[in-house]
C-alpha cells in the first residue's frame, strides 16, 4: 500500500482545496491529511483564520477523500508523522516549491499544481466583515492596543473618545486613527464595537451605554467589581444580540490555554492545588492604582489573573474563601485569598507593595504543573514528577504584548456571532466579579 500525507490549514475549505486533495489522494493509495491546529497557525502568524480547528477537521472529512485526518500541533512533526505512519509521498502545493525538499530523505515529495484563481486568503478578503473599533480610554494600555490590532484582520480602528479631550486628540494624531469626539454617545452612533480602557469604576455604566446602543464591548479586566453587575451586564448583552468580553489578555494566550487542556486530561492526575502570585512594586503613590476612591489596591488592578488558573480547572462552585490583606491608606498593598472547593485548596497572592514570586503551580496526585514567572504571559511550563526522568518542557511563541490573542478572539465572536467564548466563559467572568465584592463588602476578611 503507497501511502500519501499532505497538510494544510483548509480555512474557509474552497474548490482549491478540494482540487488539491484529489491530486493527493491520486498519488497513492491511503490519503493522511494533516490539519494545522489553531496554536500551531498563531505561532506561524495565522491570526486570521475563519474556522477553528475542530471545524476544519470536520469540513476535511466531509470531502470524503481522506482516509485518516490528524492534527499539526508542532514545528518539525512532519517527520515524526512521515515515519510514524510510514508514508511514501509528502504531497503539497507548489507555492511552496523547494520549501520542504528536505524531506526527500525520509520519502518522496511532490510539489502538486494548485488552482489558480482561489484561495484562503482570497475569500477572506473578499468576505471579510470589518468591525469598527473605538477606543475609550488613552491611558497607558491603549497604545498597546493599537499597534497589536494591527496584527489581526477584520478589524479598524476609527475613533477616539476621552475625558479628556486634549489628550485623546494628541493621541488620534500620534496613530493616525480618523476621528475623535468629545461625546461618548457619538462615537457610539458611528462603530460597531468598543474597546473601554479606563478606570474600573467607569466600567459599568461605559458598557451599559454601549450594549443598549447595540455596540460589542471589549472591556479591561477587571471587568466590573460587583457578581450582580457583571450577571446584569452579561444578561443585557444577550438580549441586545450583541458581544461583551473582558479583556483578560492571559485567557486567550495559546500556551495557557494548552496547559489547561492538559491538566483537564489528567495528565498530573487530580488538581488538589492551584497557587498563582502575581505583584508589582510601585513606588509613586499617586497613581491611581493606590486611591481607594479610583478602588484602587492589589486585588482591584490584579486579581483577575491568578483568579483566572483557579476558577478555569476548578470551576465556580467553592465552598469557603477567606481573603487576608496588608492595607496602606484604605488601599490593599497586598492580598492574598484562599479558596477551599470540595476536592482541593487553591490560593492567589497579588502585591503592589510587596514583591511575590509571581510564578503558578498546579499540584496534583500524579505530578505538578509549574509556570516560571511571570506566568501570566505564559511562554514555557513544565511538568514535573517523582522520577525526573518523567519531567517534559513545552515551549510558546508569545507575540507582542499578548494583546493580539484577545482581540483575534473577540473579532473572531462578533464575525461568527458567538456570544461566548471558551477563553473566557461568562460564568467564570461573573466569578471574578463575585470575588471582588466580596473584598469590597469584606466577607471573611482579615487586615494583617
Amino acid at each position: 500500500m503507497k501511502k500519501v500525507i499532505t497538510y494544510g490549514t483548509y480555512d474557509l475549505l474552497h474548490q482549491g482545496h478540494i482540487n488539491l486533495l484529489h491530486r493527493a489522494k491520486e498519488l497513492g493509495d491511503f490519503l493522511i491529511v494533516g490539519v494545522t491546529n489553531d496554536n500551531f497557525d498563531r505561532e506561524r502568524g495565522k491570526l486570521n483564520v475563519r474556522n477553528n480547528v475542530l471545524e476544519r477537521v470536520e469540513s476535511v472529512k466531509a470531502t470524503g477523500l481522506a482516509d485518516k485526518v490528524i492534527i499539526e500541533d508542532y514545528i518539525g512533526q512532519k517527520i515524526d508523522d512521515i515515519q510514524k505512519y510510514g508514508v511514501d509521498i509528502f504531497a503539497i502545493g507548489s507555492d511552496w516549491k523547494g520549501k520542504f525538499d528536505y524531506l526527500n530523505e525520509f520519502c518522496q515529495v511532490v510539489y502538486l499544481p494548485r488552482t489558480e484563481g482561489i484561495s484562503s486568503t482570497m475569500l477572506r478578503a473578499e468576505s471579510q466583515e470589518t468591525v469598527r473599533m473605538g477606543i475609550v480610554g488613552v491611558g497607558r494600555i491603549a497604545p498597546r492596543f493599537v499597534s497589536e490590532s494591527s496584527n489581526v484582520s477584520g478589524i479598524h480602528i476609527t475613533s477616539v473618545y476621552d475625558i479628556d479631550f486634549a489628550k485623546a486628540a494628541s493621541f488620534v494624531v500620534e496613530h493616525k486613527i480618523s476621528d475623535v469626539y468629545r461625546e461618548y454617545g457619538k462615537m457610539l452612533d458611528n462603530i460597531d464595537a468598543v474597546y473601554i480602557a479606563t478606570p474600573h469604576l467607569t466600567h459599568y455604566p461605559l458598557i451599559k451605554q454601549a450594549l443598549l446602543s447595540n455596540k460589542h464591548v471589549l472591556c479591561e479586566t477587571p471587568m466590573v467589581l460587583d457578581g450582580d453587575e457583571a450577571r446584569e451586564l452579561y444578561a443585557l448583552a444577550e438580549k441586545q444580540g450583541v458581544v461583551l468580553m473582558e479583556a483578560n489578555k492571559t485567557a486567550h494566550c495559546p500556551a495557557f490555554n494548552h496547559l489547561m487542556v492538559m491538566i483537564k486530561s489528567g495528565i498530573i492526575g487530580d488538581v488538589v492545588d492551584v497557587e498563582a502570585s502575581l505583584s508589582k512594586v510601585w513606588n509613586d503613590k499617586s497613581l491611581r492604582e493606590f486611591d481607594h476612591k479610583q478602588a484602587g489596591g492589589s486585588l482591584f488592578e490584579l486579581g483577575s489573573y491568578p483568579l483566572l488558573p483557579i476558577v478555569k480547572l476548578m470551576g465556580c462552585n467553592y465552598e469557603n474563601l477567606n481573603i487576608y490583606s496588608r492595607m496602606e491608606n484604605g488601599v490593599d498593598i497586598y492580598t492574598k485569598g484562599v479558596f477551599r472547593f470540595p476536592n482541593a485548596v487553591c490560593s492567589f497572592k497579588v502585591g503592589l507593595g510587596v514583591k511575590t514570586e509571581g510564578n503558578l503551580v498546579i499540584s496534583g496526585t500524579k505530578g505538578y504543573a509549574y509556570v516560571h514567572s511571570p506566568w501570566w504571559k505564559t511562554d514555557f511550563f513544565e511538568i514535573r514528577y517523582e522520577n525526573q526522568n518523567d519531567n517534559k518542557k513545552f515551549f510558546y511563541k508569545w507575540d507582542g504584548a499578548g494583546l493580539r490573542y484577545e482581540i483575534q478572539e473577540f473579532i473572531s465572536c462578533v464575525i461568527n456571532h458567538r456570544f461566548s467564548s471558551a477563553h473566557l466563559r461568562r460564568r467564570e467572568s461573573v466569578f471574578m466579579a463575585e470575588v471582588m465584592q466580596r473584598f469590597n463588602e469584606r466577607k471573611n476578611f482579615m487586615e494583617i
